[in-house]
């Protein structure tokens, strides 16, 4: 029977047959999706166990490693640290607050599409939970890095806006230009970081939902001035720890310059 989701061999869930039937069914439901809210998952108790688990691992380090301000969007999503949240539950409080709403896909998807979508208020976003045998690691986005990295930003006025422009650059640049502005969304978004208190914080959703990504603000990476025209030219492994994160002195810095590079590219 052919698959919804294909899976590299070096995969943690690529030799099970049960975890792959699983991904199936829920890109499925992503497929089937036709505008409205979106699909409910019921999760499985070991689903909800490794979203426990992650949680356990993270909630310290976002007490050292996260801006307050993240924390607190945290808590008015409502998170449970023993029930994966539904995304359909996530919109009803994104929507009226800034207008943002998250989107089931069913896997990766090119960068255009998802950065266009931003552009109107569209999150593309994965459902499916990463493999049990390493809830602390995933080759792709899943619904933690969904939810606990991006989904708490999008309540920030501010950082729903810069989405929205980061988007409509997107939509019907040439392609260098497209590369330039994926390369400055991993490196903002995903992976960037601003001082708070005299530290490092971790801003980009891929710092705050990684157990061994946001470490490396105190330990493994090289913490680089913010500069964004350094970040639209350089690339960028998704496969591996980033060697670099670009940071910013304050908000106001992170929120000036990045307008700025982006008022250039409207």
């Amino acid at each position: 029977m052919p698959r919804l989701v294909e899976l590299d061999r070096d995969h943690p869930g690529f030799r099970d047959p049960g975890y792959r039937e699983r991904r199936d069914a829920i890109a499925e439901a992503a497929l089937n999706h036709r505008g409205g809210p979106p699909p409910q998952i019921n999760y499985t108790q070991e689903e909800n166990r490794v979203w426990s688990e992650i949680w356990t691992h993270l909630a310290p380090l976002h007490q050292r490693f996260a801006p307050a301000g993240y924390r607190s969007l945290c808590s008015r999503l409502g998170f449970e640290e023993g029930r994966i949240p539904q995304m359909r539950d996530i919109n009803e409080r994104l929507l009226p607050a800034t207008g943002f709403q998250m989107q089931p896909v069913a896997g990766l998807i090119e960068a255009s599409e998802f950065l266009t979508q931003l552009g109107g208020g569209v999150f593309l976003a994965t459902q499916y939970v990463r493999h049990p045998s390493t809830p602390l690691y995933t080759p792709e986005p899943d619904v933690v890095h969904e939810v606990v990295g991006h989904a708490a930003s999008f309540l920030h006025p501010g950082i729903a806006d810069l989405n929205r422009m980061l988007g409509r650059a997107a939509q019907g640049a040439p392609e260098p230009i497209l590369t330039q502005i994926e390369r400055v969304y991993w490196w903002t978004m995903e992976f960037g970081a601003l001082i708070e208190d005299g530290h490092p914080r971790a801003f980009g959703a891929g710092l705050l939902s990684s157990f061994g990504e946001i470490r490396r603000l105190e330990e493994g990476a090289n913490l680089l001035d913010f500069d964004v025209e350094a970040m639209a030219s350089r690339d960028y492994d998704p496969t591996d720890y980033q060697p670099v994160i670009f940071v910013a002195s304050c908000w106001e810095e992170f929120d000036g310059k990045l307008r700025e590079w982006l008022g250039g590219r409207a």
